[in-house]
């Protein structure tokens, strides 16, 4: 019989079954007289798969149920409550207002936030309209700020140089000093060393 695997519905299948599950897609494909053996393996194969889907199903309400255990007792399951949140949101679980609220408070964690964040966008695609309907619902709970709420930004006005008052003489430049001016040369006091003449 196919067992279930994990709480995402998948199913697990073993060597029999999976030659069964063979011969019916070739039967499907391929439509030949079948044998009375091959109608009633069939025929159980798709029972013990209803059985497993139900099992799969019981699986995911018993995970729900733990979810809710570990909600009511935080703050101090956060850990649990975290890990069991994200594997139900893999089984295809949509979080509710409760879920909501107990990741805004935990939202010091990082895993929290990352998971408020998903579970936001999850509700809000849910609405009817898709995207669309996720967009308008998002704008109407944001806080609209009023023209004169939003922050400016100020712009330093320009100094300008005061202008001249008229008939005041401009100042003349100072016409700039050449390098000899700067470095005059200099008669030597002495004459270097080396060239004393010798005395006698």
């Amino acid at each position: 019989m196919p067992t279930p695997y994990g709480s995402r519905g998948g199913l697990a299948f073993g060597a029999e079954e999976l030659r069964v599950l063979r011969r019916a897609l070739a039967l499907a494909l391929h439509p030949s007289p079948a044998t009375a053996d091959d109608v009633q393996d069939c025929l159980r194969l798709a029972a013990s798969l209803d059985e497993a889907t139900r099992e799969s199903a019981r699986l995911r309400a018993f995970l729900v149920a733990d979810l809710g255990r570990y909600r009511a007792a935080l703050p101090g399951t956060a850990a649990g409550y975290l890990a069991l949140l994200e594997e139900a949101l893999g089984a295809g679980y949509r979080p509710q207002p409760d879920d909501l609220a107990a990741l805004r408070a935990l939202r010091g964690n990082p895993t929290a936030a990352a998971l408020l964040r998903h579970c936001e966008r999850v509700r809000l695609t849910a609405l009817p309209g898709g995207l669309a309907a996720a967009g308008q619902e998002q704008e109407r709970e944001e806080p609209r700020k009023k023209p004169e709420e939003r922050p400016s930004t100020p712009h330093p006005a320009p100094n300008p140089s005061p202008a001249p008052a008229p008939g005041t003489p401009r100042p003349t430049r100072r016409p700039v000093p050449t390098p000899g001016e700067v470095f005059p040369r200099r008669n030597p006091a002495t004459p270097p060393p080396g060239q004393h003449l010798a005395a006698g």
